[in-house]
Parts: C-alpha cells; sequence; structure tokens
C-alpha cells in the first residue's frame, strides 16, 4: 500500500485489511479517534507499536509515557511537530 492509498481509506469506516496494528493505530489516529488508535498500538508489543504508542502519548501530552515508549521503540525523543512524526512514521511503516 502506498501512503496516497493509505491516505484515501480514511474516508472508509473501518481501516483497511491487512494492516499491521501500529498502523491501524496510526489509520484511526488520523481518524480523530486516540482510544481506538491507542488500543492498536497497545496491541503491538514489538518496536513498530512501540513507536506508535510513543507518538499517541506525546499526542496527548505525556511526555514521559512517550519517553519509555520511544525508548522501547529503539527511537529518540521526537520534536517534530505531530503532523510531521505521524507521516514519517507512517511512510516508514508503510
Amino acid at each position: 500500500m502506498t501512503l496516497d492509498d493509505f491516505r484515501k481509506s480514511l474516508t472508509q469506516a473501518k481501516p483497511p485489511a491487512g494492516l499491521t496494528l501500529a498502523l491501524t493505530g496510526l489509520w484511526w489516529d488520523a481518524k480523530g479517534d486516540w482510544k481506538r488508535a491507542h488500543e492498536s498500538a497497545q496491541q503491538d508489543e514489538g518496536r513498530e507499536g512501540s513507536w506508535v504508542h510513543a507518538y499517541l502519548h506525546r499526542k496527548e501530552g505525556d511526555q514521559g509515557n512517550a519517553a519509555y515508549w520511544y525508548a522501547r521503540a529503539g527511537k529518540p525523543i521526537c520534536r517534530e511537530p505531530l503532523d510531521a512524526e505521524w507521516l514519517s512514521i507512517t511512510s516508514a511503516l508503510l
């Protein structure tokens, strides 16, 4: 799936079949549903899920929790604007 396809899928009611849990979390985040995004990221205990989990906690303003999840993901704490981080993560995971 391309980034353009991913963005186009945001007009649908449900995420496309076959997305990883981490990408499903980013999909729900782009739809404005932080709770579902968090639930999806939390189910992925690997580095990808941890990276999305970190982004989501940063977005909610919980910097301490975000720092923990960035460390679990093996990623530096992000200082970019949130929309730029979303784009970076989504592009990397697609």
